[in-house]
């Protein structure tokens, strides 16, 4: 007999699962070397066993102190904010059945990006703490104007949807930009956070938005036999038994709340919600139930990656990682686009 579940086929995933776990295995290598990375390497290079001792050890010279006060709550934070908008692009691209979707081109980050500094201008806000309800707000808003402006006969249009995503944080980004020339406490408070980056905040940055970050994951990886279904048309999954508006509604509501806590931790990084769904599909194939764990693995490991390289790249000064990202996934975007054109 063959097993269901919201009457999507599940026979066979367990195998899949094992047949792919050294995929698996190879991914989690690869994020522990972009960890080791990003402990160790910087504007002063730390060696591995300086690295080791510091967290490990007892070791408490200027080398440690590097490791354990400023990149471990780096990395740590680059791995939650990593896996958080990894699985967003993912979701984002099953419920729209758009493989341009992304927190990012469907303006959802500069959605909460405005949000967060309208809140920082009018209620004087300084800390992600207070960013967040207002990031998830913001995120929400922009993800419903993006498809109301790409609904043409009643349905959603994938290629108008990213661009009208596009036109969408262009214009969000543009507003933001004259809400901070404003007011000089706001422009000192937002700039560097809007850049995108992971550094120079500590773990109590993070522990806030933590509850919007698990829910958000724990719903994704929830629904995933059911964006199977998606895949195959609303009709057809409708015949499956999935309750298909409900399961886009929840699916909204995991993008936003990822998205959002993504964004009021380390402002709008581009293209990661784009890049790891298309780093992982070819390598793990379609189905949910692999593809959002291994974006939970690729998410984290381009951010990591993408910081890193910004350390080295113009040492000892550094970009942060949000430009370093938009500097990489705008040709992927250019190359995605003419591809989901033709």
């Amino acid at each position: 007999m063959t097993a269901t579940h919201q009457g999507v086929p599940t026979t066979g995933a367990p195998f899949r699962a094992v047949r792919h776990l050294p995929l698996f295995l190879a991914g989690l290598a690869a994020l522990a070397l972009c960890v080791a990375a990003s402990l160790a390497l910087g504007a002063r290079s730390v060696s591995p066993s300086t690295v080791a001792d510091a967290l490990f050890g007892d070791a408490h010279g200027r080398d440690a102190l590097v490791v354990t006060g400023l990149r471990l709550p780096r990395t740590v934070i680059g791995l939650a904010v990593g896996a958080a908008l990894g699985v967003a692009g993912a979701v984002a691209q099953a419920v729209t059945r758009n493989p341009l979707a992304s927190p990012t081109t469907l303006g959802i980050n500069a959605g909460a990006a405005f949000a967060v500094v309208v809140a920082i201008f009018a209620l004087k806000l300084d800390s992600p703490a207070q960013y967040v309800w207002f990031a998830c707000a913001g995120a929400a808003g922009a993800a419903l104007l993006a498809q109301a402006m790409a609904r043409r006969a009643g349905d959603i249009d994938p290629v108008r949807l990213a661009l009208g995503g596009t036109v969408l944080q262009l214009v969000l980004l543009s507003w933001t930009s004259a809400v901070m020339l404003m007011d000089q406490r706001t422009l000192d408070d937002a700039r560097f956070w809007l850049a995108g980056s992971v550094s120079g905040r500590s773990l109590d940055v993070l522990l806030p938005v933590l509850p919007a970050l698990v829910l958000g994951l724990v719903i994704a990886l929830a629904l995933s036999p059911a964006l199977n279904a998606l895949a195959l048309g609303d009709d057809t999954a409708q015949s499956l038994g999935v309750p298909v508006a409900r399961i886009r509604l929840a699916g909204g509501v995991a993008v936003v709340l990822l998205a959002g806590a993504a964004v009021a931790v380390a402002g709008p990084v581009a293209f990661i919600g784009l890049a790891a769904p298309h780093l992982v599909r070819p390598l793990l194939g379609g189905d949910h139930r692999l593809l959002l764990p291994g974006c939970l693995i690729a998410g984290p490991l381009l951010l990591l990656a993408a910081d890193v390289l910004g350390r080295l790249v113009i040492r000892p000064s550094e970009l942060e990682v949000g430009i370093v990202t938009a500097f990489l996934g705008a040709p992927l975007l250019a190359l995605l686009a003419r591809k989901v054109t033709r």
